[in-house]
């Protein structure tokens, strides 16, 4: 059982050597560097207050290179509920202070001590019931699970204020704590996987040691397996996972009774009762209650989830956007951060990194689009998390279509039992348009103009029809060098039903180093301005423009329909 990875986040290059530092001690740990301040970041990000914001409501554990007092301001506006909070710390930017700010309930302590230890510093806990016992009785261990915060926090107040303490069951991590016991008090930290009634004067903490396997033909409602470990006298708390055949990836009655008790839901390969199917998984050295249809065993130690049968597989499509960081959206990076296998084109591949080391990475010909789909549900079918990487949305000229086409092709049960999500990005005719202001601001119409996937003669009715349609033309693929006069052509059809004053933008690189934005008429347009990364907007009738402060120009197609054109100057 892993915790989650922290984000090791700093403002300049003062701090990078000690970043460096820490991150010796958790490897997979990337750096995040502000923009134009730090070079050799792992990651570089834009804004410091969006970054932290987003890194904190993803879960992810925060180290901080920089004054607390920056980091309380910013993060301020989220702290709403104390038990959910991820660990966050602020770490001098030289290592000689650490200070652990946010998340004591998350472990916040834990490793405050070991980036204080790791650079031979005291690290500056203020914790009263961790300064005076040496360990955070709220907090248990991964594998237990602490019963009830509310008891708990006046179980430890009473200890702070002069009570002992006794313990029942078996908790190692407490060997070394510094806990007034007596076997006569009244106050008692009970550890086991019973289901008990909680008290004011007892800490209950469950050891997550039990396995609920469900059966195929059986699966339960929350309330049949919440009525079948009342009968088994377990507690909740301490289911570790539910284990299911995989045939039964699919079912999503499954998959809300997990996230109901908030457990991981894993599969093995044997079918039949559910006795069977916890023998495949953990063996048999485990007692076996229930029936056939909910198969419930107790461990005599914490269960890792993660070594049992395996996880559904996930699939998710993505879109990175125009290439700027800022520009992708947060979804996405967080299911970048929790893939095993990224796919897709390596131009596309590249910008989406950095990548752990453990993150293995598939990168093939922008032409090989099927065998990339079909290959990432192979992936996802083994049950690892895999993302198909495509630039500006998927679903835009991308390989959220090629994905969906293999899998209605595929009779392959495991590749439909993979949990598939596309998530969107911002495309290239989306960012060119917002640069120059909102020139598909009214109906529009997005064209390729490659024939390699379709005949160039349905190309030229879709134009004539659209420009005829008085829509805005936005052109992706408007050019290459074994295409050089197609669009030439295409040009010539818009021309028949476009005035030559019609306004044109034309953005290159839109969100990458080196973008390029310009504004000319359809008249002046030639197409040695234009090259496969160039996107075209060609307004409609009614589009128009203005000058900027900088002596650029707005251009928008208003939402109002009317005949008035402005000419560009």
């Amino acid at each position: 059982m892993t915790r989650p990875v922290p984000a090791i986040v700093i403002l300049g290059n003062g701090s990078l050597a000690t970043a460096r530092r820490i991150q010796q001690l958790y490897p997979d740990a990337l750096i995040h560097g502000l923009a134009e301040r730090v070079e050799g970041a792992d990651r570089v990000y834009h804004e410091f207050g969006a970054t932290l914001r987003e890194l904190y409501q993803q879960g992810t554990p925060v180290i901080a290179l920089c004054a607390a007092g920056i980091v309380i301001r910013t993060l301020a506006p989220l702290l709403l509920e104390k038990g959910a909070e991820p660990p966050v710390l602020a770490v001098a930017e030289d290592g000689s202070a650490v200070v652990p700010l946010l998340g004591g309930l998350g472990g916040v302590n834990v490793i405050a001590r070991e980036v204080a230890a790791h650079l031979d510093v005291a690290p500056a806990i203020t914790t009263s019931g961790e300064l005076r016992f040496g360990t955070c009785l709220l907090n248990p261990p991964q594998g237990y699970a602490l019963g009830d915060l509310t008891l708990g926090k006046r179980f430890v107040s009473d200890l702070l204020a002069g009570e002992t303490v006794r313990i029942e069951g078996s908790a190692p991590w407490l060997a070394d704590a510094q806990l007034p016991e007596n076997e006569q008090a009244r106050l008692t930290v009970h550890v086991g996987h019973a289901r008990r009634e909680p008290a004011a004067n007892e800490l209950l903490i469950y050891p997550r040691n039990v396995l609920v396997a469900v059966a195929g033909e059986s699966t339960p409602v929350s309330g049949a397996l919440h009525e079948a470990l009342h009968q088994a006298g377990i507690a909740v708390q301490s289911v570790a996972c539910l284990l299911a055949a995989d045939t039964e990836m699919s079912s999503s009655s499954l998959r809300e009774v997990a996230l109901e008790l908030g457990v991981p839901l894993r599969f093995v390969s044997a079918a039949g009762v559910g006795s069977e199917l916890v023998r495949q998984a953990i063996g048999q050295a485990v007692s076996i209650v229930g029936d056939d249809a909910i198969a419930i065993a107790v461990a005599e130690q914490p269960l890792d989830p993660m070594q049992i049968g395996r996880p559904r597989g996930r699939l998710a499509v993505i879109g990175l956007g125009p290439g700027a960081a800022e520009l992708m959206v947060p979804a996405v990076k967080a299911e970048l951060a929790r893939a095993n296998d990224v796919l897709g084109y390596e131009t596309y591949v590249r910008m989406a990194g950095p990548f752990r080391a453990d993150q293995v990475l598939h990168c093939t010909d922008n032409r090989e689009e099927m065998q990339r789909a079909r290959h990432a549900f192979e992936l996802a079918a083994q049950g690892r998390s895999v993302v198909v990487v495509s630039s500006g949305d998927p679903g835009v000229f991308a390989m959220a279509a090629a994905v969906l086409e293999a899998l209605h092709e595929s009779s392959d049960g495991a590749w439909h039992g993979v949990d598939l999500e596309i998530l969107p990005g911002v495309s290239a005719s989306l960012a060119t348009a917002a640069q120059a202001g909102a020139p598909l601001g009214h109906d529009f119409c997005v064209l390729s103009l490659s024939d390699n996937l379709k005949p160039w003669e349905i190309i030229e009715k879709r134009l004539d029809l659209a420009a005829q349609a008085d829509l805005a033309l936005a052109f992706y693929n408007p050019i290459s060098r074994s295409r050089p006069w197609q669009l030439g052509r295409a040009l010539e059809i818009v021309g028949q039903h476009r005035e030559p004053a019609t306004p044109v933008v034309l953005g290159r690189d839109i969100g990458r180093p080196g973008q390029t934005l310009r504004v000319t008429t359809l008249g002046q347009l030639s197409v040695d301005q234009v090259d496969m990364r160039t996107m075209v907007l060609i307004g409609s009738s009614t589009t128009r423009v203005f000058p900027r402060p900088d002596g650029q120009l707005w251009v928008y197609t208003p939402r109002s329909y009317g005949d008035k054109l402005t000419p560009i100057q």
